[in-house]
């Protein structure tokens, strides 16, 4: 089996993950799993997609993310995984897309306009 190279995104953080057959390990930015995701949950997220089609522990998974937070860079990887699980073999694709990780979540943080204190917020109004 050859490298498979495949992008994820959500809010601003870009996950490019090259994945290869293997005994499980996963390196982020060159850092283990959990060394770069200290919290359980986000490391739930990012193995996801290989617990949902039992390949967890098959593949070697390198990791390049980068903009955003923790959150929005963990679920950037799920989608950069089950993209990349697609491509290994076509049959995972229906389990992967019922659960929603092939579906790019394009909300992100509105920008502040001028005039306001922030997106939305206005200043406080005063009549006198």
């Amino acid at each position: 089996m050859e490298v498979i190279n495949t992008i994820g995104r959500r809010k601003t953080s870009v996950a490019r993950i090259y994945l290869k057959a293997g005994n499980g390990n996963i390196t982020v930015n060159n850092r283990t799993l959990d060394a770069y995701f200290p919290f359980d949950l986000h490391q739930i997220v990012v193995k996801q997609p290989l617990v949902l089609v039992n390949e967890d522990g098959a593949y070697d998974i390198k990791i390049n993310v980068d903009g955003g937070g923790i959150k929005g860079q963990a679920e950037a990887i799920r989608m950069a995984i089950s993209r990349a699980l697609c491509e290994v073999n076509s049959e995972f694709r229906g389990p992967l897309k019922k659960e929603g990780f092939l579906t790019r979540d394009s909300r992100m943080v509105e920008r502040k306009k001028a005039g306001r204190r922030k997106a939305r917020r206005r200043f406080q109004f005063s009549k006198r």
